[in-house]
């Protein structure tokens, strides 16, 4: 199973066996499956949303989130979304989240739109940043989606991510669970949603005139399906769910003190690793985790690292901020070690010397190809204490081995089936150098993948 890759002890949720997985790469196909997974459903719809562009669409023609929520309502489905909801976010990018403003209650009024929403604040200008999707929950057939994809029309797109005409394009990840974490899942929806902090106000529920009544929680978790071990892991701040929620049910497993279950199940893997460590992630941001990369590489750990070529919007900012110079010091420095490649993506133009990045938006780790991660929660100090975060971590050879191949697959054009992950991460950092060059002399490049200076990222 893993068994050198530690569980956390200390999250709400224990590690499980008994689950189905299935890592779902790139928007186009999560979205296909889970659009799949709502056509099959029987009882029940739930959906966690952070960002949402108003130009997305889900493929195949199934239209805006509001339009595949309002036929799984008409066909009698149980249809809850809880939104995030921030007044300086909405002030400064009105169109970045569903904020429940006056124009948009309009909107679903409109639409004759009937299911049921809430209203969540997140504590100070945190986010509550989870990506899930939750079908027929506590009935046969449950499934669980957890990831990080927004809903944003860049990230609607097929593995390999072909040109574009906006000339963008995100990678992302999410991953299916059936089984018991599943239920987990469902636990972790009903208390945000018994807990949603706008849940009181006037503007913080739809419909306005609906009982849109409190959830029970699950009292059990689901039989098991498969043979893959999960374990599902958060970021809760203290401030949110102080034991408020009303009946009925009590809460099995209350936030009192805060949960930080992401940020100790990444440092304790780190720490473990002994072959290769395999990261994918839009913002590192974690002093620890850069620390822990020189510990692992100092051991013989071969490592790859795959940021967006162009960093967001926060780590290039702080690259500007003389507080956290010995931070980019630090992570500058990996690039001494032999064994560290950091690694951007790009899709050859329509011309030579024509690049189209990719933009990495995925957040996931591979350790030693026995487990792997896969969530909303970036590698940086905002993820692992202040946004609420939701991450499935899994053990599990076969499936994580698979999940190696297909992102590298995409990455490098090559299959690494046959190759073990040592062999893996060095055919990786092999055709990202030689890419580098290509990229430099204007050639197309082999694959996406094409490695990035260390010394020099953000700078």
């Amino acid at each position: 199973m893993g068994e050198h890759i530690p569980f956390v002890e200390s999250g709400s949720y224990p590690i499980r066996e008994g689950n189905r997985v299935r890592p779902l790469v790139d928007g186009e196909p999560a979205f296909r499956r889970i659009c799949q997974s709502i056509d099959s459903a029987q009882h029940s719809v739930w959906v966690t949303v952070a960002f949402i562009d108003p130009t997305f669409r889900l493929p195949d023609g199934q239209g805006s989130l509001f339009d595949v929520l309002d036929r799984a309502h008409a066909r009698g489905l149980d249809v809850r979304v809880l939104f995030w909801r921030c007044a300086p976010l909405h002030k400064m990018s009105p169109d970045a989240h569903f904020f429940g403003d006056a124009p948009q209650l309009e909107m679903l009024r409109s639409r004759g739109s009937c299911f049921l929403a809430r209203w969540d604040r997140a504590a100070k200008l945190y986010c509550h940043h989870q990506k899930s999707w939750l079908i027929d929950a506590g009935n046969p057939g449950e499934v669980a989606f957890v990831g990080g994809i927004n809903l944003n029309p860049n990230s609607v797109v097929p593995p390999g991510h072909p040109l574009t005409d906006t000339g963008k394009s995100t990678h992302d990840v999410y991953v299916e669970i059936e089984g018991p974490s599943a239920s987990d899942v469902h636990h972790n929806f009903v208390q945000r949603w018994n807990g949603a902090s706008d849940r009181h106000q006037p503007d913080g529920l739809w419909p306005e005139t609906s009982n849109n009544g409190d959830l029970t929680f699950p009292d059990r978790a689901a039989p098991p399906v498969g043979e893959v071990a999960v374990q599902i892991q958060r970021t809760v701040r203290r401030e949110q769910y102080r034991g408020d929620t009303p009946a009925p049910g009590a809460d099995p497993f209350p936030i009192v003190e805060g949960e930080y279950g992401v940020r100790a199940q990444y440092l304790s893997a780190l720490a473990a690793a002994r072959r290769t460590i395999y990261v994918e992630d839009q913002a590192l941001g974690s002093p620890e985790f850069v620390e822990g990369l020189h510990d692992a590489l100092g051991r013989g750990v071969e490592v790859v690292l795959l940021l967006p070529v162009d960093p967001n919007e926060d780590m290039a900012a702080a690259r500007t901020d003389p507080r956290t110079a010995p931070f980019w010091e630090r992570l500058h420095a990996l690039g001494d070690h032999e064994r560290f490649t950091l690694v951007g993506i790009a899709r050859n133009g329509n011309k030579p010397g024509d690049y189209q990045n990719a933009y990495v938006h995925a957040k996931i780790a591979v350790i030693d190809d026995v487990w792997a991660t896969i969530g909303s929660a970036n590698i940086a100090n905002r993820s692992f204490y202040g946004d609420t975060e939701l991450n499935a971590s899994f053990w599990h050879r076969p499936t994580v081995t698979e999940l190696r191949r297909d992102l590298l697959l995409e990455h490098l054009g090559q299959d690494t089936a046959e190759l073990d992950d040592i062999h893996a991460l060095r055919l990786y950092a092999r055709i990202a150098r030689e890419n580098a060059e290509r990229r430099n002399r204007g050639e197309p490049l082999e694959g996406l993948a094409f490695a990035l200076d260390p010394r020099a990222y953000a700078t």
